[in-house]
């Protein structure tokens, strides 16, 4: 069974945390953290490109000695730097860096002044109080980390990022397509409905010859269990975990089985009561009046019968859609060829692994018309962030090379840290020297939920900010977003003209859903970005396309739909 780049990227992510508890050099820390990123939104398998001889080490982020052990683990399953580096570091100390409050190098202070190596020595010296005789150990760390250890631990609902299932589901519908006698295949549930994570994945097969389909499916190559197996349904679980569900239906029940395996439960629920009033039922066969199946060979036919337009699969989370539906009043959602630009990219001056020209033949080569670069700033000493003379530098750089292009423009920008007491990281002179500021939180993420709503509400204030970046600060799955009123950030945003930006970051998307769609009925300015930091990353607008769907986002709720001089217009206080 060939390794999943998921898989790989997995490997890294944890080489990296560990190298950074052992206080690694922290450019070989980033190394490994950007070629997990790379790995996960590659198209194209790591052992496929092996298979072909192909050069890893061009990849963005991926050089000779991790191409060496991309190979290894291909051919291997293993990675033996990695095993020989968890027999040197305690298991339990990655478990500890992940509490609030405890990052690598505290970890490491724990361990290297008490010895404490995992939860329990942790607890031991927390009610202790011998804690407090470590620099940097005052009374609120103690405390706050007393009531994360005391916390029972949450239950397993293992989930996954939707870009780290999208390439398995994608080669799984080409698997069963080629059985013959398949007329369709589809995957429906919570990936159809494109959430940012799922728990499994559910797909859907028209064919007359169910066992067939059923052989096939029980028998793809990265089955490591077998739950159930019939003519008609089909349980398995992947090497990575990730359940997958089969079912098997004719052509004439084909739209109810997509309309009731993709949902949402709660969407559906009240599609079955409004077929109750009528005197009808709805299941997955189809929708019937008495024994009739009135409806159920597609999905539109049915919303018909209830008199309502066809609602987008990412809208089918019972917010409001079906009322919306019923009066005509659905979003006409905006989709990846309207985005005209991206306002958040990385290049090689900071922590990118690119260079502005390479960034910029990026975008130009997606028929962009602009593109934001917005390397960090001095703060972010960790990501070589850039201090005023170096952005100075920078900014003529940029200007040097817009003059070769025609059609086309690189705007000057910074990604500039929100410090702990709201001013920003870079002086007001060479901020004025830009085009767009995006400001944005990386530090002091545990502050109490009044001061850090009251730092963000200071940048949001500042009139030099255009943008603010991915504005919980959550990473999904690894870190929750920091303790901020998120209703007041918004309000502010709607005052004072600030666009919030959803980033297409998989493990970000950030603004989530929620936060979207009343961003947009507060009357919110909003930014689809990437954060990309390497030339192939701009392509995760995708993600966010996505994300900005499920938030109910039409192309006029987008500033960067627009051409330059407009969008510019609309992003300027």
């Amino acid at each position: 069974m060939p390794v999943e780049n998921a898989e790989i990227a997995d490997m890294f992510d944890e080489m990296a945390d560990l190298l950074e508890i052992e206080d690694a050099n922290p450019f070989r820390v980033r190394a490994y953290r950007n070629a997990a990123r790379t790995l996960r939104r590659m198209p194209e398998s790591m052992a496929s490109l092996v298979a072909k001889n192909a050069d890893l080490s061009a990849l963005p982020t991926i050089g000779d000695d991790l191409e060496g052990k991309i190979e290894e683990i291909v051919a291997t399953g293993r990675m033996p730097a990695l095993e020989n580096l968890k027999r040197t570091i305690p298991p339990g100390l990655v478990a500890l860096s992940s509490l609030p409050g405890l990052g690598p190098k505290r970890v490491k202070l724990l361990y290297d002044q008490m010895g404490i190596h995992d939860l329990k020595d942790l607890t031991r010296a927390v009610e202790s109080n011998e804690i407090l005789d470590i620099p940097g150990f005052g009374p609120k760390l103690r405390d706050r980390l007393r009531d994360a250890l005391g916390k029972p631990p949450p239950i397993a609902d293992k989930r996954f990022l939707i870009a780290n299932v999208e390439a398995r589901a994608e080669t799984l519908v080409a698997y069963l397509e080629a059985v013959p006698g398949v007329d369709e295949v589809v995957v429906a549930g919570s990936f159809r409905r494109r959430r940012e994570t799922v728990g499994d994945l559910d797909i859907l097969v028209v064919a007359k010859d169910g066992k067939a389909v059923s052989d096939r499916f029980t028998g793809f190559e990265d089955v490591v269990e077998i739950l159930a197996a019939g003519s008609t349904k089909a349980s398995v679980v992947l090497r990575s975990g990730l359940q997958v569900d089969l079912r098997v239906v004719p052509r004439q029940s084909y739209g109810a089985a997509l309309l009731y395996f993709t949902g949402s439960k709660a969407h559906n629920i009240t599609l079955r009561n409004m077929a109750v009033d009528r005197h009808w039922k709805l299941n997955e066969y189809g929708l019937f009046s008495g024994n009739a199946q009135i409806a159920g060979l597609t999905e539109q036919d049915i919303y018909e019968k209830f008199g309502l337009a066809m609602i987008p699969p990412e809208l089918r989370e019972d917010r409001g859609e079906i009322a919306a539906a019923r009066r005509g009043l659905l979003p006409e959602l905006i989709r990846r060829d309207d985005i005209r630009g991206d306002l958040h990219a990385h290049t090689d001056w900071s922590d990118g692994s690119a260079s502005i020209t390479d960034m910029g033949a990026a975008a130009l080569a997606l028929g962009y018309d602009y593109l934001a670069i917005t390397d960090h700033s001095q703060h972010l000493t960790v990501a070589n962030g850039l201090d005023p003379g170096r952005l100075a530098r920078q900014i003529e750089k940029i200007d040097r090379i817009n003059a070769t292009y025609q059609g086309f423009i690189l705007l000057k920008a910074s990604e500039v840290d929100i410090l702990k007491d709201g001013s920003l990281d870079l002086p007001d002179d060479i901020l004025k020297q830009l085009d767009i500021v995006v400001a944005a939180i990386h530090s002091a993420f545990d502050l109490p939920r009044e001061d850090q709503t009251r730092r963000m509400l200071k940048a949001i204030e500042n009139p030099l900010v255009n943008i603010i970046a991915h504005p919980s600060g959550r990473l999904i799955g690894k870190r929750a977003p920091y303790a901020i009123d998120m209703e007041r950030v918004i309000a502010a945003a709607a005052a004072n003209g600030c666009a919030l930006e959803i980033n297409s970051q998989p493990e970000r998307l950030d603004l989530n859903d929620v936060h979207i769609k009343a961003a947009k009925a507060a009357g919110v300015k909003l930014v689809l970005s990437t954060d990309a930091h390497d030339p192939g990353s701009l392509d995760l607008m995708r993600y966010g396309i996505d994300q900005a769907r499920r938030g109910w986002l039409e192309a006029g709720d987008v500033v960067n739909t627009r051409p330059l001089a407009d969008m510019m217009r609309r992003l300027k206080r």
